[in-house]
């Protein structure tokens, strides 16, 4: 049987796209490589646009534990500085989010496969043919990417604008001093050639998330111990919410090669719908990838249920977000450079505001969010 549509991922962005279609009535196939709840590398941030489009799909983070975070706290070697943000936010781990949004689209009749992968993804007369791990054959009159910060074989995405940084994340106890003095925020660190996020989740717990530039990562030594080490000693700050903590994981996540300023266009595939990060790759420190990949699912699934292209679907998100996603890969470069660190710190340090200004111009725009919701 040939399905309406198959979503080849599934986070945020893929069954956040799925569930709509499906309660419209499509046949609705979603195929998500893992078995079951797992972490991934993210910041796990969750900005009021966010929270908005999992109201939208009668999902309420608070109601899962998630943690209201309130304020932003930029820190260096010997400046730091402190300020409320400019919207409400809320921070919940990708273990739980993922899986109540698959079990959400399950609900609403999408047909979802665990614990399989596509190994092959190809057009058709009729749609798109795919080939699974377990020998299965699928078919469906169109087809979607969602399978994140990985590309699936076959339909690599453009190089972004900043390539040269590698993603580690990990969960943390902290010490009961250092949890009470970290709630409410999320705190980044600039090290010499990286930046890293730490902020609370549920169950008490912390999340630490942070990218560095290969060449220093191979400068001391490739490993996680040794980052987290450049990383204490760089920022007294983490350095004491660090000490005395306990790490939930037996190692980091990783993920490397992340095209930080990637926007699909039209042209990269006509007929092939790409959503989240294989639409837009926003740089970490932003905040914003979440939102992002829940307004690309959105307006995707409008989109399709007006029958438009894949290529109308692709121009118009470019338009929403290729100027936010450009201006935090711009400042992105600035806070992995060394030279450019201390200048940040300090004007961060004398004008706080500057720091609300940059949470502005780097989310989805307001009108944008009007029109697909």
């Amino acid at each position: 049987m040939t399905d309406d549509l198959l979503v080849v991922g599934g986070g945020p962005a893929g069954a956040a796209l799925a569930i709509p279609l499906a309660l419209a009535g499509r046949r609705v196939t979603l195929v998500e490589r893992t078995s079951g709840p797992h972490d991934k590398v993210c910041g796990e941030f969750v900005s009021h646009e966010a929270i908005a489009y999992l109201a939208a799909l009668g999902i309420e983070p608070a109601a899962l534990g998630a943690v209201p975070i309130g304020r932003l706290r930029l820190a260096g070697r010997r400046l730091s500085a402190t300020v409320a943000l400019p919207f409400a936010a809320m921070s919940l781990s990708r273990r739980v989010l993922d899986e109540v949004l698959l079990a959400r689209a399950a609900t609403a009749g999408v047909r979802v496969r665990r614990g399989r992968r596509v190994l092959a993804l190809e057009p058709t007369a009729t749609g798109f043919s795919a080939r699974l791990d377990d020998g299965t054959a699928l078919a469906a009159r169109q087809a979607v990417l969602a399978t994140g910060k990985h590309d699936l074989r076959g339909h690599p995405r453009a190089p972004g604008r900043q390539n040269d940084l590698v993603g580690f994340k990990s969960h943390f106890r902290l010490a009961p001093d250092e949890a009470r003095a970290l709630a409410g925020h999320v705190e980044l660190a600039l090290f010499a050639d990286g930046y890293a996020g730490l902020e609370p989740i549920e169950h008490g717990l912390a999340n630490l998330c942070l990218v560095v530039r290969r060449a220093r990562l191979a400068a001391l030594g490739g490993t996680w111990a040794a980052v987290l080490a450049h990383v204490t000693r760089a920022v007294p700050l983490f350095g004491r919410r660090l000490a005395c903590a306990t790490a939930i994981q037996a190692r980091p996540l990783t993920v490397a090669a992340i095209p930080y300023g990637f926007v699909s266009s039209s042209a990269d595939r006509p007929d092939l719908w790409r959503i989240g990060d294989q639409a837009a790759v926003i740089p970490s420190f932003s905040g914003d990838g979440l939102s992002m990949a829940l307004h690309s699912a959105r307006l995707a699934a409008d989109h399709l249920l007006a029958g438009r292209s894949a290529a109308a679907f692709q121009t118009q998100l470019a338009a929403e977000l290729g100027a936010q996603v450009g201006r935090a890969t711009m400042l992105s470069r600035l806070l992995v450079d060394p030279r450019a660190q201390g200048g940040l710190l300090l004007a961060a340090h004398l004008v706080p505001g500057l720091m609300r200004l940059v949470a502005r111009a780097t989310r989805v725009p307001a009108p944008a969010l009007l029109a697909a919701t």
